[in-house]
């Protein structure tokens, strides 16, 4: 066993290799405090047979047992990934793909496992070093080192991996993984921060990270295998020249069309061509032997002839200059039955984006390390086959929608209101129907609008674009606003999303080695600009939330109530609350603190559920008269309702100034009357109505009268043998 560690951000992080997990290609095991990640590396010897693709999955598990919890469902076991596993693990693997060389296609597995957990702190930076290093120490061809940290900034300082405490206290929360002299990736959000605060933030990690590169280099000094011998294909250079001569002036053809569809066509005619070119020039058996390369070649050609005409003539694929943004359509108000809506349409990438507000009962359970809670935001991303023109099967959401959608989420949360002005749950979805690249910033902009036409009383707009980049050398292109092609071929894609005071969201993904602080400028300069001009036309179309919320969403009265009369309320196994829930089709959710909140769409409802709630939570008050309800008829009296689930007698000599025979000659089960509060017995905690108090006594009836009327007739017999 071999071990180092390292003083990272006031703490201690050891990693050590050769005692666990001795079969896989490396594995290291890192501490820090009594957080414990497991992290495995296995990389075949062989490349996997008819791939042009590297098969490279990297999974980050959180077993439950790490924070000494027992799993919840029936199974009692871990089982699909959560969104923050699979988000993680996807964090994970942006930084790592660009630094295997081109061509390597041995598939690979790295395994990132939390161990151990003091649900004090995120564990994802810590993994993501694990990585790099059990890669780095290695025999696989990884251009490494590569260190990894989280920034926040507290109080206007720094802090270099926060805890999930500090991080709440934080403006900004950023993720960083780098190399000595480049940036990898860049994972930001942040509550309307500066653009120059936030390169501020990330020189400051890049910084920081050199610390954990030299113990990375001399871990690997002390442990590391030989890497492996790897010789990416060169492919023939006449080959190339011949067909490029045969084939480039069609490529140059179809990606000038500036239609996707079109493009696409044209590309798919082009390579039907190529194959039957060269299946006739070299036999069917002949191509198939070299269909690889020939692919290869042809695809080179497609990324050289995009890159060539940004680079050499500033024209993009649809004809635009560097910095435009495409055509922008909004039409709030799309769907008339949802609470907000809009169609957001930027070339051709459109979302139909959709606001649903709810109460606490619709809130999202959330089980982490840290244990359970409760969601009050949800945002889900949705990118069905027709998007792009394909026909395929509906699964469930996988890692790239649920990743696009916690963007999108996070982009939109610092201008959402707090609980305590808006109690509602919101749920936003995006549905993307056209994608031609950038369709979670699409999202990002329809949520903004959603929102505000649902009334919601967000604190401003957020608009995001998303930027692409061409380097060649030393020559670079920033392009604004990137189609799917300039995505595929290009080395860049970085998403910027924020409101006119700043950025609230930032994810930076590259597919070459890293890019200088420079380059990030650059493109956070020019994305600014992009940001501005889409936050315009949002604001032609709608600059403001809608006055009042909209008429098909919920009316949420908040009452507060003393923790002694919560039980009152919810009765005995909740009986009391579910009728008055089954009366009056409301939703009633009481929070912990006392807070009462009562929803419905519908006034009537509402305004009924209140009054029963109101009358529950009233004191009984001498002297005061009640609108009372006969819930059951005895000799003696009747018992009345006269405040919801609060009964008192209301004794037959109360009934009249005159003397009453019978209760039943005044009143009947379910008769409603007014009856005055006389008497409350302290002791038993009943109550004495009266109905009489509330009658004019007849004229000329004097107290005389009244009593003689109360007092008990004697039978006629009685009164004739008297005489």
């Amino acid at each position: 066993m071999e071990s180092i560690s390292v003083e990272f951000g006031g703490r201690t992080i050891e990693m050590q290799t050769g005692q666990v997990a001795r079969q896989a290609t490396s594995s290291v095991l890192l501490r820090d405090g009594d957080n414990v990640v497991l992290v495995t590396v296995v990389s075949n010897k062989e490349p996997r047979e008819g791939i042009d693709f590297f098969p490279l999955t990297v999974n980050y598990i959180e077993k439950r047992y790490s924070s000494g919890r027992i799993p919840g469902g029936f199974k009692k076991r871990e089982g699909m990934p959560s969104d923050d596993e699979t988000l993680i693990s996807r964090l994970i693997d942006r930084p790592l793909r660009p630094l295997f060389p081109d061509g390597y296609f041995n598939e690979t597995q790295v395994i990132a496992t939390v161990m151990s957990s003091d649900a004090e702190r995120p564990l994802d930076m810590l993994a993501m070093y694990g990585a790099a290093t059990a890669l780095h120490i290695s025999d696989v061809p990884f251009a490494g080192p590569m260190g990894s940290c989280r920034i926040g900034r507290i109080d206007g300082e720094f802090v270099l991996n926060p805890s999930y405490e500090e991080i709440e206290r934080s403006d900004m929360d950023v993720a960083l993984a780098a190399t000595r002299e480049a940036i990898l990736m860049v994972e930001a959000g942040a509550n309307e921060v500066p653009d120059q605060e936030m390169l501020d933030a990330i020189a400051f990690g890049h910084q920081a990270i050199q610390t954990l590169l030299d113990t990375q280099e001399e871990f690997r000094s002390r442990t590391g295998d030989a890497k492996r011998e790897f010789t990416p294909h060169e492919v023939d250079a006449e080959l190339k020249r011949s067909i490029e001569a045969n084939f480039r002036g069609k490529i140059e053809a179809a990606l000038a069309l500036g239609n996707k569809m079109d493009t696409y066509a044209a590309l798919d005619d082009a390579k039907k061509e190529f194959k039957e070119h060269y299946t006739a020039a070299l036999g069917e058996e002949g191509f198939a032997e070299q269909k690889k390369t020939y692919m290869r070649i042809f695809g080179d050609m497609e990324r050289e002839v995009m890159r060539s005409n940004i680079l050499d003539k500033g024209v993009r694929a649809d004809g635009r200059s560097l910095s435009d943004v495409r055509a922008i359509s909004i039409e709030p108000s799309f769907l008339p039955r949802t609470h907000g809506s809009v169609l957001f349409t930027r070339g051709e990438t459109q979302a139909i984006v959709t606001t649903t507000l709810g109460t606490g009962s619709d809130e999202q359970f959330v089980e982490t390390l840290q244990g359970e809670h409760k969601s009050d935001y949800l945002f889900h991303y949705n990118f069905p086959p027709y998007c792009v023109g394909e026909a395929g099967f509906l699964r469930a959401p996988g890692r790239r929608e649920i990743g696009h959608g916690a963007l999108a989420k996070r982009a939109i949360e610092p201008i959402l209101p707090g609980k305590e002005d808006f109690p509602y749950t919101v749920r936003v979805v995006s549905e993307i129907t056209e994608s031609n690249g950038s369709s979670s910033m699409a999202s990002a902009c329809g949520a903004s609008l959603a929102l505000m036409d649902a009334g919601v009383p967000v604190s401003g707009a957020v608009s995001g674009i998303a930027m692409g980049l061409i380097l060649e050398g030393e020559r670079f292109a920033i392009l604004s606003d990137i189609l799917g092609i300039e995505d595929h071929l290009g080395d860049m894609d970085f998403k910027v999303a924020g409101t006119a005071k700043g950025i609230t969201a930032l994810q930076m993904d590259i597919k070459i080695v890293g890019i200088t602080q420079e380059i990030m400028r650059t493109a956070l300069d020019q994305a600014l600009a992009g940001r501005q001009h889409i936050m315009n036309e949002m604001d032609k179309a709608l600059d403001a939330p809608r006055p009042e919320l909209n008429p098909h969403a919920p009316r949420i009265v908040t009452i507060m109530v003393k923790p002694d009369k919560i039980r009152d309320i919810i009765g005995v196994g909740g009986k009391i609350i579910r009728g008055i829930v089954e009366e009056t089709g409301a939703k009633i959710d009481i929070e912990d603190d006392g807070r009462c909140l009562i929803a419905s769409a519908n006034s009537e409802s509402l305004n009924r559920a209140i009054a029963i709630i109101e009358g529950i939570l009233e004191e009984p008050e001498i002297g005061k008269t009640y609108r009372g309800k006969v819930k059951k008829i005895a000799e003696f009296g009747a018992f009345v309702e006269f405040l919801p689930n609060q009964d008192g007698l209301l004794h037959i000599s109360q009934m009249d100034h005159r003397r009453v025979e019978k209760v039943t000659d005044i009143l009947q089960e379910g008769d409603e009357l007014d009856v005055q509060l006389i008497e409350v017995d302290h002791k038993t905690g009943k109550y004495k109505l009266s109905r009489k108090a509330l009658i004019i006594k007849p004229a000329g009836m004097d107290d005389d009268d009244v009593e003689q009327e109360r007092r008990p007739r004697k039978p006629m017999h009685a009164r004739k043998n008297r005489n």
